[in-house]
């Protein structure tokens, strides 16, 4: 049976762009959760069960994102569109004889940098 953990000799340029790429999408995660939940002013509303509805929800108002959260966005928006775009591109992917294994390896192939999360 072959190696399914078969080591892929990525070029330094692919390497940098997948772990910035990596980088740019956390930074994204973690903006987009402490953003408001809406990118314009919205009402906030409250759902009970008794409005026939399967789940209760509440929402507080939304102020919305101001000019700064959302040139961050869309900062961080683009650089990840660029990334992702010079890693989907890259030379070496033609060269590859298993290319869905070896992305399924490069996007894994910073797991073991990452700082191991806190209790």
């Amino acid at each position: 049976m072959a190696d399914k953990q078969k080591t892929h000799d990525f070029p330094q340029d692919l390497r940098e762009a997948q772990l910035e790429l990596h980088q740019v999408q956390v930074a994204l995660a973690a903006l987009y959760k402490r953003l408001p939940w809406s990118v314009v002013p919205l009402p906030g509303w409250t759902h009970t069960k008794d409005n026939g509805r399967f789940h209760e929800t509440e929402r507080a108002d939304s102020p919305g994102w101001n000019d700064e959260e959302r040139a961050e966005v869309d900062a961080l928006r683009a650089r990840q569109l660029d990334l992702s775009e010079r890693v989907v591109t890259h030379d070496f992917w033609t060269t590859c004889d298993d290319a869905p294994n070896a992305r399924a390896a490069l996007k894994h192939l910073h797991d073991a940098d990452a700082p191991a999360p806190r209790e």
